[in-house]
Formats: C-alpha cells, sequence, structure tokens
C-alpha cells in the first residue's frame, strides 16, 4: 500500500535512515483522501508477530492509516467500516466469508482475493502463469525450470522422470505451498535410483546453477523491492557424478543469511534490471490478480540475462522485515 510519497525532506531523511519505504495509497486500488484510512485485518498470530512491527505501526499511523483487528467471533459485515481488509487465514469458511463481503461491499479493497490466493498455493498451477509470459528480452528472458508434478506412487518416480526428460540434480518440493512448515520442505536429488523415497505429492524441478544466490522480489501494488539471499549451493558434474541420494535442506530463501553486503562476484551479485522487474511484475499482477506477493528468482550461472522463476509466495512471512517495507 503505498503510503503518501510527498514526504517532506526530513521526514524522506529519517525515513531512509531507519531502512523504511513509505507508499501511496492508491497503489493498491483505494484513493486517497484526507480522512483516516482504516485497515482491518485478520491474520494468524504468527503472521501478526512478523507483520504488525511498532515501526510499522509508527509509520502508519503518522501517514493516517490505522489497524483494526478483526473480530472473528463477529460476523464481518457488522464490523468496520474498513477501506482495506488484509487476511491471511486459510479454510472454506473464512474463504467463503470473504468473498461474500468482497460481494456486498466492492468499495472496500480486500488483499487479496482467496480464489488467487489458493492458485499461488499450488506450485503446479503457480508457475504456469510465469511459463505462459511473453516478456520482451531486451532487458532479460523470465522461464520456469522444467518440472514434472507427481501425485502418487513413489516407485513411478524414476520412471517418470526418464520419460519427461528431466536432468539431475532435482529439486524436490511439496506440491502444496500453503506457508505450514511441511510445504516450505526442500529436497535435492542427486541419482535417480534414489528418488523413490521421497513422499508425493511433489513437484521435480530441474536444478539450476545460479551462483549460490537468490533474488527475493516483494511486489506490494505498483511498488517493487528486491533483495539478495543465500540459496543452494551450485553443483559440480564432478560433484554430481560422486553424489547419490536425496539430501534434505532447511527453509533456504527464508532461512538463509542475506546475501547483501558480502564480498561476492559482481556477475552473480547483480540485480536483475529495474524494467525487466517492473514489467514481470505488472504481468504477474494481472494475470495472478494479487498486489501483496514475492517471487523468488535466480539468475542462471554464466549467463547475464537468463533468469527463472522459481517460487511464488502470497503475503509473504516477515515482508517488513526482509523487504522493510
Amino acid at each position: 500500500m503505498k503510503l503518501n510519497e510527498e514526504l517532506s525532506e526530513t521526514e524522506d531523511e529519517e525515513e531512509r535512515e531507519n531502512g523504511l519505504t513509505t507508499y501511496s495509497i492508491g497503489e493498491l486500488g483505494f484513493q486517497q483522501s484526507t480522512h483516516k484510512v482504516v485497515v482491518g485485518y485478520a491474520l494468524t498470530s504468527k503472521k501478526k508477530k512478523s507483520f504488525l512491527q511498532p515501526k510499522l505501526l509508527g509509520l502508519a499511523r503518522n501517514k493516517g492509516i490505522l489497524f483494526v483487528a478483526i473480530d472473528q467471533n463477529r460476523p464481518l459485515v457488522d464490523q468496520g467500516p474498513f477501506d482495506v481488509v488484509l487476511h491471511k487465514l486459510s479454510g472454506k469458511d473464512w474463504c467463503g466469508i470473504i468473498e461474500d463481503y468482497r460481494q456486498k461491499h466492492p468499495e472496500v479493497t480486500v488483499l487479496d482475493p482467496p480464489d488467487a490466493i489458493q492458485h499461488v498455493h499450488n506450485r503446479q498451477s503457480m508457475l504456469e502463469d510465469v511459463a505462459d509470459l511473453n516478456l520482451p528480452d531486451c532487458y532479460g528472458k523470465v522461464g520456469v525450470p522444467t518440472q514434472l508434478v507427481i501425485t502418487e506412487d513413489p516407485s513411478s518416480i524414476s520412471q517418470e522422470v526418464t520419460k519427461a526428460g528431466l536432468k539431475l540434480p532435482l529439486v524436490a518440493k511439496p506440491l502444496v505451498a500453503d506457508g505450514s512448515a511441511k510445504s516450505h520442505e526442500l529436497f535435492l536429488a542427486y541419482d535417480q535410483s534414489s528418488l523413490s523415497k521421497l513422499e508425493p505429492p511433489l513437484v521435480l524441478q530441474e536444478f539450476i546453477n545460479h551462483g549460490g544466490v537468490l533474488f527475493k522480489v516483494y511486489i506490494v501494488g505498483e511498488t517493487i523491492k528486491v533483495v539478495r539471499r543465500f540459496s543452494l549451493p551450485d553443483v559440480s558434474k564432478l560433484e554430481l557424478s560422486k553424489s547419490a541420494g536425496v539430501f534434505r535442506f532447511p527453509r533456504v530463501s527464508c532461512a538463509a543469511a542475506s546475501a547483501e553486503d558480502v564480498d561476492i562476484d559482481p556477475s552473480i551479485a547483480e540485480l536483475p534490471p529495474r524494467p525487466l522487474l517492473e514489467r514481470l511484475a505488472a504481468e504477474l499482477r494481472s494475470r495472478l490478480g494479487l498486489r501483496l506477493f514475492n517471487i523468488d528468482m535466480i539468475r542462471e550461472k554464466g549467463t547475464r540475462d537468463l533468469y527463472y522463476v522459481i517460487d511464488i509466495n502470497y503475503f509473504p512471512g516477515k515482508v517488513w522485515e526482509n523487504a522493510r517495507i
């Protein structure tokens, strides 16, 4: 939500020193006016703790934005009035409540529509929109890794991989990306005989060497913030020939240390071109129907302009801390 960018020079300097970025109110779809903007929120306790940081609340108050908790024990239509409803809860009942509220209150900006959120909870469907993009390649090419969905029968994975022509090593991720601890599990498979140890439903992606650095691109309305994070290290041909088995990794893109202030090869550390990110973000906002999400991107090692989107997350964890939004 762009909170008013028309800051005084003093405010602007203070916020830069604190690592804060402000946004204009019109960016997420509601109009700026003289009245206070009321944001009703319905979040899990974990999300409230990570998102509603004191700095964010203080900055919001200074810009005339109030965060008000939605009482889940009362009908949503009886609460408010809200200018924005910000939510990250799951379940059919809640989705029905939000959808009903959207229909009855079209003047309220709901972040984001439940059906759009569900679309990126599936790792197969989330990347289909990226694969279908036809962006001009003057600033670089964007694609997705070759992938295969396995829904059942671990014993058939090796055969399916051979049939699909996937090359080792392979990254294995749960098919469902619902924010749970399990959905963030990540495995790297070095040989086909070990593939049967994996547990479907899952997505297999060809591993692409990328210098051990990924780019997390945070998208809030029309505003974009990109940060570097350490990722899985490259796998050489020699290492691949000598390795076997399936190895489990932690939640790489979230748990890994920042790669912002580390001495890294410039060809690896260089951020994707801004025009490319702006075009990609605009296309995904339109196709996904989301205004609060992030994408994980990598650049293939040895290239200057070949990028891959490997994950998309709605209302990502620690968005305030990671993107300083």
